[in-house]
This record gives C-alpha cells, structure tokens and sequence, in this order.
C-alpha cells in the first residue's frame, strides 16, 4: 500500500519563497535581450547575434516597443509579423487583450501579453500568451486598416478520394492480377476513405451503401 503524502505547508512556502528569489536575484527580461546595436552583441552574455537578423533587428520593433507608445498598452489592437505577411496569404495576427509590463525597464518596452491568435484564418478560441515577444519581427496593424486586415474568405480544400500506387507495389498487383486471370481494365488505385475510415465504419458504410 503507498504511503499516504503529507501536506507541509511550511515546505511549500519554503519552495516559494526560493523561487521568488531565484526569479527576483536573476537578470530581467530588460537585461537578457537587451541588445548593442552597434556591435550586434548581447550585454548580458555576450553573445553576437545572428547576421541574418541584423536587418531586422535595426528596422524592426519588439512587440512591447510597439504596445508601449500606445493608450492602455496597445490592449484590443491587431498586431502581426513581418515573417507571417512574407510567408501566409492568410490573415495572421494577435488580438491583444492583456499586457503585464516590466516597469524597470528603460521606456517600458519589455514584459510580456496575451491575446487571441488568428492563424492562416483560423481563430483560437482561449487567450494565451503571445509567443517570440523579443523577436525585431513585430508590425502593427493601423486602426483603419483592421477591418480589411482580418477579412477573408476560406478556399474549400480539395479533397482526393484515390492515389495512384507506387511503382513497385503497382507492379506487384498487376502482377498478382494476372496470376489470378483478372483482366486488367482500370489502374490500381488507393481509396483513401477506405484507408483512414476505421474497420467498423467502412462495414456499416459498406454494409448501408449509396443511392443511386
């Protein structure tokens, strides 16, 4: 029989205790991407940045550089990235909705925010955290453009029912066809609908069949 776990309450406090410290003593969100943009180095650890990212990093904006200059912190406007605007026709953007600020740093610019995440047109329905904050990537969507920002009207997809064997397989069939005396009067194809349907939905929809 396993032991039955004891609530310490003063260990639990302990543990918090220890990790407000840890998260009060260590370097500020400020501090760790704070960056020399003459020398495209890091202060904190040294490091030099990407050269690929130097562009960006001169003629970018950080998300919270952006939401700082704004009334509320930017809370209910449309943000999205230069990388989403390059790489998707759909629309791509954060609703802001919350924004918790680090007010040790220089101008306010660093913290982080959350919002609604509408990717490719698909719009999430919980808020979370809004991820690569510290990234020079970050663009905002003008108040009189946002309407026009967020249309769009969905492509159905096309869906493929049949796929054509690979040429081996394909061969092996054939093969196994003639060994049979089977005449040979349409390509062997893939049913997809049979592939991925579960055993117990292809009987039944075998079993019902189609109106004709």
């Amino acid at each position: 029989m396993a032991r039955k776990k004891l609530h310490r309450p003063i260990a639990a406090m302990a543990k918090k205790i220890r990790e407000y410290r840890e998260l009060k003593d260590g370097p500020r969100d400020s501090q760790r991407f704070a960056v020399d943009y003459e020398t495209m180095h890091r202060p904190l650890t040294q490091k030099r940045l990407p050269v690929r990212a130097w562009e960006d990093v001169r003629n970018e904006n950080r998300l919270l550089a952006l939401l700082c200059r704004l009334p509320r912190f930017g809370v209910g406007r449309i943000v999205t990235r230069k990388s989403w605007l390059w790489a998707h026709r759909e629309p791509c953007y954060w609703v802001v909705t919350k924004v918790k600020v680090d007010y040790m740093a220089e101008n306010m610019d660093h913290g982080r925010a959350w919002g609604y995440l509408t990717f490719k047109g698909k719009t999430e329905e919980e808020i979370r955290e809004i991820d690569k904050a510290m990234y020079h990537d970050w663009r905002m969507v003008p108040k009189h453009e946002e309407e026009a920002f967020k249309k769009f009207t969905p492509v159905p997809e096309a869906t493929v029912r049949f796929l054509p064997y690979p040429p081996l397989l394909r061969a092996i069939i054939l093969a196994q066809w003639q060994k049979e005396g089977r005449p040979v009067m349409e390509e062997p194809v893939i049913d997809l609908e049979k592939v991925l349907a579960s055993p117990q939905e292809w009987e039944k929809k075998k079993a019902t069949g189609t109106l004709v």
